[in-house]
């Protein structure tokens, strides 16, 4: 497979996971929204600092408020993660890969970018919000049961692979690192209100409420939900079973023992972690994400060097020099 092909089916990967997540994320804070008290100070500011973007946003908004942030999340062209963005990218990259994929994985896509296009040119309106935001998590799920069902299990699918499992334990642990900040107490006596349901909607952003019900058979707290979004290996978005499925793509390819040495230290961090600690910590648990985020960017960057040729010239370099100064 040439290099620039693996690379727009990786990133096809990652911009259909991103529009999917993120229609979840605002889904689930709107019905949040709907059962806490109007006087409380939750809102949707959370939302753009869980995608990294609060330098952007605040460059063209100067509110956060719900019209904003929605408008910067759903239909933003200048914020590269936004749902449409995310969307054009998509159908950009499928456009130039439709020799290698099924054809109604093109009609999907294609469907629904036009449809998103249709909405932005209509406008967003907080009653249209919940058909559009089903729509997105929708199509994007039926195009996964298209590759399931229809796609050879080749390099193409692989690729396909490493990139949704990078882009759901990437949004995973941002969601965790952003909504424990403001939900794990700093003493034993500093219990947040409506905690429970704030960290139900935790799961649910993650479409992991009745997994976790099933699995943990506990109630919901705040050192179970992490221990389960963190560690659990059977839950399909935790970030070990991610970063573990991951591994296991990366085995039969070419070259793959450099990503596969990355992929193992981050699920080493992951597993060799105390949850219990953590969670009664929240600044060394804001830590620790950072240093899950840093190996996940590592393992994407590894990928990058190992297949993808444009990116490979400069960090070949790179570890070529780290190599030099070790040896030295």
């Amino acid at each position: 497979m040439l290099s620039r092909v693996a690379e727009n089916i990786y990133w096809l990967a990652r911009y259909l996971e991103r529009a999917e997540d993120t229609a979840r994320l605002i889904s689930v804070n709107s019905h949040l929204l709907l059962d806490f008290p109007q006087a409380t100070s939750l809102g949707w500011s959370s939302l753009v600092t869980i995608t990294g973007s609060d330098e952007l946003f605040n460059r063209h908004y100067r509110e956060h408020d719900e019209v904003s942030v929605l408008s910067f999340l759903c239909m933003d062209r200048r914020y590269s993660g936004s749902i449409l963005s995310s969307l054009a990218a998509a159908r950009e990259n499928l456009r130039t890969t439709r020799d290698v994929m099924p054809r109604s994985i093109w009609e999907e896509v294609n469907q629904l970018h036009l449809n998103v296009v249709r909405q932005a040119e209509r406008g967003l309106s907080p009653r249209q919000r919940d058909a559009f935001l089903g729509q997105v998590i929708r199509s994007c799920e039926t195009v996964n049961g298209i590759i399931a069902g229809t796609l050879s299990h080749t390099q193409v699918r692989t690729f396909l692979s490493l990139g949704r499992q990078l882009e759901r334990a990437d949004m995973t642990t941002r969601i965790i690192d952003v909504r424990s900040a403001n939900l794990l107490p700093r003493s034993a006596e500093d219990l947040k209100p409506f905690e429970t349901l704030q960290w139900m909607s935790v799961l649910k952003s993650l479409s992991g409420h009745q997994m976790y019900r099933q699995q943990v058979r506990l109630a919901v707290r705040g050192p179970d939900v992490l221990r389960f979004l963190l560690q659990d290996e059977s839950f399909p978005r935790a970030v070990v079973c991610c970063i573990g499925q991951l591994s296991r793509e990366l085995a039969p390819l070419p070259r793959h023992r450099p990503a596969l040495a990355a992929a193992e230290r981050c699920l080493q961090l992951l597993t060799g972690a105390c949850i219990d600690k953590l969670a009664r910590q929240p600044d060394r648990l804001h830590d620790f994400i950072d240093e899950v985020q840093i190996a996940v960017n590592e393992l994407h960057a590894e990928i990058c060097l190992s297949w993808f040729a444009p990116f490979a010239t400069g960090l070949a370099e790179e570890r070529q020099g780290q190599h030099q100064r070790q040896q030295g």
